[in-house]
């Protein structure tokens, strides 16, 4: 009998490949004639389409059996009907009835996958030419498969691709209710099989049912990239990546065509009953051969009504959305298979990409020109919001009852009220009855209601559907541009289908829906929504099921937990600033009365649940970028919070909380360091427990201990996340708190002390550029905390350890390992540094504690660390005030080199203010840090006491005693009597007479003149005695009376200070055995060189130098000079804008200013100002902050390590002299034949060398005119920062217009002088941009763009933040400063500020060396600088 069985079975498998086969060629006979044939007339076509509408649903209707004629030639049929009835739109439009039996077949069709897959397919490629002839050229072009394309003939007019797109598109009815077996079943084929089935009582059991969910995710599928292309995002259905979201589903292959292991895989593991039950009772089931029968059923809906006028469309990647055309034409089954993810090829331009993601997560690009949000939604809406209530008290299906009306929750607001435009296509009726066929019942009771559905067609199968439908709608809403209206309806349905979509199970697993409305859902708060925040807590209950958890729960989707968990990271730092805004303003409820709804909802209330997500997401994020994210959003929630605290303590506006902020002390952290060294994480919890959770102070703690715990233990092997975390740790230095806890401070220092000592003792195998970069930052961020916190130096421990962290950077180890080591001495150890810029890192933390630390700023003000006098400053005041060059005061100085690292001027003439006759000296240090100028004297007494002065003029001596005795007349003895005794030996002869030992002629004639005056001065003493001994002894003569001296009026200072300082010794003069100089050497000041070569050292700032471009951009301008134009009158820009300037920094002169400037021209000089500005350009005026161009006054600011200038350019023509080495002191920078010298041009405006930093010298882009001539000239030009970072801040009246900017041409207006030594300009790839779009809501949207390189994510700022104003100003300057820190870590050539100051000073002692013995050096103490 089984054999019997087998052969019947294989005969019937011929029967069935024979009728295909006869099908296939009847099918290509049609198409031959329909393609060839010129003179088919109407009735003609209409016969043809209706013979073959008639052949599909004779195969099509039936429900589907594997392997039976209509599952061989499913796709084929159809797709011949498709290809067919196109060509008939072009040749002989079908009429409406004919249009509507396809319609009404297509309905019998839709448990078949092949037709959802033609659907997309013709749908795709009919929108490509809609979209194609709607926009022209100024959308890009859809990019689908090429024989897809030519699936519509190039000769159909464009009024026919619009009727033809849009009857397609509802060709398949309302592609929800493929959800729906109930009704998909409502056919008579159906009904016929469930009769005559022995195990199918209902028509919704059939097998071929179970692929229902997958042809719903298809044609959801499809309608989303008919959405994403009206968007203009191009994206495609088969990546594994969404273009929007970076998320999408895998196409899974029809039911009829899957083995028993595929077919298990269309159930979710998460329903009650075992995947392999339930496969093996489908499999059972589709053993069954039924009967087919074919009836047409009633038409379900009429098609609603919608205009095809959309705004705008774009480009779609049709290539990696829909099936293949081979897939969807072949003549065998195809099964879908699910392959490796392809790459997401973006179109942003390689040139620039988000720093937020650094070229690893590219967003999408919406079309300029894209149609409003109303118009997608009249076209997708319906079917959208229905496909997102599924599963859902507000789902509208047949399992309603016609008494319902709507859902018993449902608010009043969310009737089927009909908006004023297309009511037709935006009326979702809950009440919607079901059709006469589904009311049949059994006992009085329908069918779908009283036997339950197979467990493959539960509502969750059908989940992925709906989460593609979700995806959507969020992306509808969020390509809203700034002053677009939605319809309040469509609000609310999409904020209600997000409370429905967010709700949160109780074993926390994030469903799909959840996923794709978080990466869908980037820009959500960052848009001017109506009535956005009403979601914010949902937000943040789903996002506390995705964040904080280590092992996310994540039901099966081709979504990463990484950018599942990035998604919901993006979103969370886009409501950081709510809390703090809106403060105590109540948060309305969605659907009032709603059971489970959360209700008394305040904004500042959710702050602690925020501040909670930060924390706890940051301790178990594992990737770099997400990492680096959270630590972007903390380091604002701290300033936020400070700043509002501040501003509120001040007022006094609230002293309770001011009271609470500064009152209660940090718990467990009032411990000392051996405390916290081995705490686990664990404890962290407990860090904070006294201080309120949403305080400044408490989140201030938090974040320090867990930022510090976590670079040393997870973080230190990862460049980005430890150069991210030491960012965040120098904001927190900087952050004025009400209350600064010492304690905090203390343990913030002591932690990075020990992650550079952990750092440095790595194995030499680990050091590496990134090792090292990690260094040098650690001690940038060390060296933040000491200027900002000075009182940590009073702390021994403290000191203690930055000084051994500063020996271990210097010298590569340290002299006491253990506190019971003996300490190796200087002279013993071995220098071994990680590397060179860690020693010079460690040298610049060193001098800043000793020069900076709580002296900066000094009496000269922020903007200079070295003294203001000069050589011409110091001599004037010795000259009476007149007027001298700097060459001619040069030469009045004496100039030596000390340790081949200081410059030391001697001005031996006093000061113009100092009257007493005391021993003077002023002293001008010319260090690599700085230039400081001292006087000194030489006092008897202190000053205090100097002013004391006898009565007497002259009070005389006493007289003598006219008794004195006699004097007895003794000589004296220096040794014993004997000794004459004595007789000599010849060890007493062994030294020689003089003249016995000379040498040379020289010598002799030297000792006989020594000879000479031992003889004269024998003879004067001789005499002297014998006249004492003539003269009466007894008798007093007032000739010998002793007279005080004429005080001395002339002093060899030079000669007093070097001996004071140590300096005057031998050995200061010869070489050391480390150095080829001796430790004190001249130098010969009398070359004009030498002048140019000081001002240049003058000119080299000991930090580092920065410049940000402030723009302003109206909406929708195009042109660089309407830009520039904005900026002249406050009435053309945003109040905020002018706000923003103001919190940047301080106006300053650039003409009297001694720092940065933002122009190397005018920079770290003094000059006359010109002429007077434009009352325009004055601070304070009526210019809208184009004052600040850096013609005449600019804003500035600067610490002790890093100056910035803001400068905000116009198009008013510069009043700047041509940039020039000439101060005012007028000292010439040229040289005769010297080409070392960059002065060998003039500095007036005629023609200029190439050897000057004059712009205007020759064509910046020629390459020629930099060319370098010599190495002496390579180090001149190094005077410039070798680092020109061009930083453009743009104001955005709309985010939209970030798109369309000429940024080369605004580049081009952002000259600082350093162009010159590169040899060119910037290009927009290596610029960064910081645009700003201000909110309805007064808070501000960031977007961040840069190139894309290895350090680039700089914080605190991130692409797609949302800040507050009092805020925003601290964080543009920390991210440009940061932007700036991080594009030198990333240079191999970069030299610190400091370390090319030295490298200049032991320049000028080479060059200016004076080669004296040591007799001339000490001889020339003695007689005054050469003049």
């Amino acid at each position: 009998m089984a054999g019997k069985a087998r052969l019947a079975g294989e005969k019937a498998q011929e029967t069935i490949h024979k009728q295909a086969v006869l099908c296939h060629r009847v099918l290509r006979r049609i198409q031959d004639v329909v393609q060839q044939s010129k003179n088919i007339d109407r009735d003609s076509w209409e016969a043809v389409l209706c013979f073959l509408l008639a052949i599909n649903d004779a195969l099509l209707a039936p429900p589907a059996i594997k392997d039976d004629v209509g599952d061989q030639l499913c796709e084929r049929v159809l797709g011949v009907l498709y290809e067919i009835w196109l060509v008939a739109c072009v040749k002989c439009f079908p009429s409406p009835p004919l249009w509507k039996s396809f319609r009404e077949m297509c309905l019998n069709w839709r448990h078949r996958t092949g037709l959802v897959d033609q659907w997309n397919r013709v749908n795709m490629a009919l929108t490509a030419r809609l979209l194609g002839f709607m926009y022209g050229p100024s959308m890009p072009a859809m990019k689908i498969p090429e024989e897809d394309a030519h699936l519509v003939p190039r000769e159909m007019t464009n009024d026919c691709v619009a009727q033809a797109w849009y009857r397609f598109i509802n060709s398949l009815g309302n592609p929800v209710d493929l959800s729906r077996p109930s009704i998909v079943s409502q056919t008579q084929h159906f009904y016929q099989y469930a009769i005559v089935a022995e195990n199918v009582i209902d028509p919704t059991h059939h097998p071929c049912l179970a692929a229902l969910p997958v042809i719903f995710l298809k044609s959801m599928k499809g309608i989303s990239a008919m959405v994403d292309a009206y968007l203009g995002i191009f994206t495609g259905l088969d990546d594994s990546e969404h273009a929007h979201s970076c998320f999408t589903y895998p196409l899974e292959p029809p039911t009829e065509h899957l083995s028993q292991q595929s077919l298990a895989l269309i159930s979710s593991p998460l329903t009650p009953t075992p995947p392999y039950q339930r496969r093996n009772l489908i499999l059972g089931l589709a053993q069954t051969h039924l009967h087919h029968l074919r009836r047409t059923p009633p038409p379900l809906d009429k098609t609603r009504a919608a205009s095809i006028d959309i705004a705008t469309s774009s480009s779609f990647d049709f290539s990696s959305g829909l099936p293949k055309a081979s897939h969807l034409m072949g003549l065998s089954r195809s099964t879908s298979t699910t392959g490796p993810p392809s790459t997401n090829t973006s179109h942003i331009s390689s040139s620039s990409t988000s720093i937020g993601f650094s070229g690893l997560y590219d967003k999408p690009i919406l079309a300029a020109a894209r149609p409003k949000c109303n118009s997608i939604l009249h076209l997708f809406g319906k079917w959208l919001f229905e496909a997102a209530f599924i599963g859902t008290d507000y789902a509208q299906g047949p399992a309603q009852s016609a008494q319902q009306g709507q859902p018993k929750s449902a608010p009043p607001q969310l009737a089927p009220v009909p908006p004023p435009k297309r009511p037709q296509s935006i009326h979702l009726d809950p009440s919607r009855r079901i059709s006469t066929s589904s009311q049949q019942s059994v006992g009085g009771t329908s069918i779908s209601e009283s036997l339950e559905l197979p467990a493959a067609l539960s509502p969750d199968r059908f989940e992925s559907g709906q989460a593609e439908a979700m995806g959507a709608l969020c992306r509808i809403f969020c390509s809203k541009k700034t002053g677009e209206e939605i319809l309040p309806v469509y609000l609310a349905r999409f904020y209600l289908a997000l409370q429905q979509g967010l709700a949160v199970s109780p074993d926390k697993v994030v469903s799909e829906v959840i996923a794709m409305i978080l990466v869908n859902s980037n820009d959500l708060l960052r848009l001017d929504l109506d009535g956005v925040h009403v979601v914010l807590p949902y937000l943040i209950t789903a996002l506390e099921s995705v964040l904080p958890e280590r092992e996310l729960k994540l039901r099966p989707t081709n979504v990463s937990k990484t950018e599942l968990r990035r998604a919901g990271i993006n979103i969370l730092i886009s409501m950081l600033a709510l809390p703090s805004h809106f403060q105590n303003l109540p948060i309305k409820e969605l659907v009032p009365g709603h059971q489970g709804e959360a209700i008394g909802h305040t904004f500042v209330s959710l702050k602690p649940r925020m501040v909670n997500l930060l924390i706890n997401a940051l301790q178990v994020e594992s990737e770099a970028i997400n990492t680096q994210l959270l630590l972007a959003g903390l380091m604002f929630v701290v300033q936020d919070s400070s700043a509002l605290e501040m501003a509120e303590t001040k007022n006094g506006q609230n002293s309770q909380d001011a009271e609470r902020i500064t009152g209660g002390s940090s718990g467990p952290n009032s411990g000392n360091f051996s405390s916290l060294n081995g705490a686990p994480l664990s404890d962290f919890s407990q860090i904070s427990e006294d201080l309120n959770n949403d305080c400044a102070q408490a989140v201030f703690v938090r974040t320090t201990y867990l930022v510090c715990h976590r670079l040393i233990s997870s973080w230190k092997t990862d460049l980005n996340t430890s150069l991210a975390a030491l960012e965040v740790l120098g904001g927190l230095a900087r952050v004025q708190l009400p209350r600064q806890d010492p304690l905090e401070s203390k343990r913030a220092v002591k932690w990075i002390c020990d992650y550079i000592v952990t750092q440095c003792s790595r194995p030499p195998p680990a050091h590496s550029k990134d090792l090292h970069s990690s260094i040098v930052a650690a001690f940038r961020c060390l060296r933040t905390w000491l200027l900002n916190h000075p009182y940590l130096l009073r702390d021994k421990e403290c000191i203690a350890t930055v000084l051994e962290v500063v020996e271990q950077g210097v010298s590569g180890s340290k002299s006491k390992n253990k506190a019971s080591d003996e300490p190796i001495l200087k002279e013993d150890k071995i220098l071994s540094p990680a590397s060179r810029r860690v020693r010079d890192a460690a040298e610049m933390l060193l001098t800043c504690l000793l020069e900076q630390v709580e002296y900066f700023p000094s009496k000269c003000g922020a903007e200079s660390l070295s003294t203001l006098l000069d050589e011409v400053g110091l001599f004037q005041q010795c000259a009476n005030g007149d007027i001298v060059s700097m060459a001619e005061a040069v030469q009045n100085f004496r100039y030596l080199v000390v340790d081949n690292s200081i410059i030391m001027g001697i001005l031996e003439e006093p000061l113009g203010n100092d009257q007493e006759p005391q021993p003077s000296v002023t002293v001008l240090l010319r260090t690599a840090s700085s230039r400081n100028a001292w006087t000194m004297q030489l006092r008897q007494l202190p000053r205090h006491k100097s002013g004391m002065k006898s009565t007497q003029i002259n009070p005389g001596r006493p007289l003598p005693m006219g008794d004195v005795g006699s004097k007895p007349h003794q000589v004296p003895r220096f040794f014993p009597d004997s000794i004459e005794r004595i007789p000599l030996c010849k060890a007493d002869r062994s030294i020689p007479p003089v003249e016995h030992v000379v040498g040379d002629e020289k010598s002799q004639r030297d000792t006989d003149t020594l000879s000479q005056l031992m003889n004269q001065q024998a003879q004067l003493e001789e005499e002297v005695v014998q006249k004492s001994q003539e003269e009466n002894a007894h008798s007093y003569d007032f000739q010998f009376e002793c007279q005080a001296p004429e005080p001395c009026y002339e002093f060899q200072t030079a000669r007093l200070i070097l001996s004071h300082l140590g300096l005057m010794n031998m050995n200061t003069l010869r070489q050391n055995f480390d150095s080829p100089l001796p430790k004190l050497i001249a130098l010969e000041s009398d070359s004009i060189n030498f002048v140019t070569d000081l001002e240049m050292l003058d000119r080299f700032s000991p930090r580092t130098a920065d410049t940000v471009h402030m723009f302003y951009v109206k909406s929708g301008q195009k042109k660089v000079g309407e830009i520039l134009q904005n900026v002249h009158s406050n009435g053309d820009v945003h109040p905020y804008f002018l706000e923003l300037l103001s919190s940047l920094g301080w106006p300053v002169n650039v003409y009297n200013h001694p720092g940065w400037t933002g122009h190397l021209s005018t920079s770290w000089r003094e000059q006359t100002e010109p002429m007077s500005p434009p009352e325009w350009q004055i601070p304070g005026g009526s210019g809208g902050g184009g004052a600040y161009d850096g013609d005449h006054y600019a804003l500035y600011w600067a610490d002790a390590s890093a100056e910035i200038a803001f400068l905000v350019p116009t198009n008013k023509p510069k009043t700047s002299p041509s940039p020039s080495l000439i101060t005012d002191s007028g000292s010439a920078t040229g040289t005769e034949g010297d080409e070392d010298q960059l002065s060998s041009g003039k500095s007036s405006l005629g023609a200029p060398s190439s050897l000057t930093l004059q712009l205007n010298a020759q064509p910046i882009g020629d390459p020629a005119s930099f060319k370098k001539k010599s190495t002496a000239f390579n180090r001149q030009v190094s005077m410039v920062n070798q680092l020109d970072v061009k930083i453009l801040v743009i104001w955005l009246e709309r985010m939209e217009d970030s798109h369309g900017l000429p940024l080369e041409e605004m580049l081009a207006e952002t000259h600082t002088g350093f162009e010159a030594e590169c040899g060119f300009f910037s290009q927009v790839k290596d610029a960064f941009f910081i645009f700003i779009q201000p909110l309805m809501s007064g808070l501000l949207r960031i977007k961040l763009q840069g190139p894309a390189s290895k350090m680039n994510i700089a914080s605190p700022l991130t692409d797609g933040m949302v800040v507050s104003r009092r805020s925003l100003g601290t964080l543009i300057r920390q991210t440009s400063l940061n932007i700036a820190c991080r594009k030198r870590l990333e240079m191999d050539c970069y030299q610190p500020p400091h370390v090319r100051r030295k490298q200049k000073i032991q320049e000028i002692a080479q060059k200016y060396r004076s080669h004296m013995t040591e007799p001339e050096f000490y001889a020339g103490l003695f007689s005054p600088p050469t003049v």
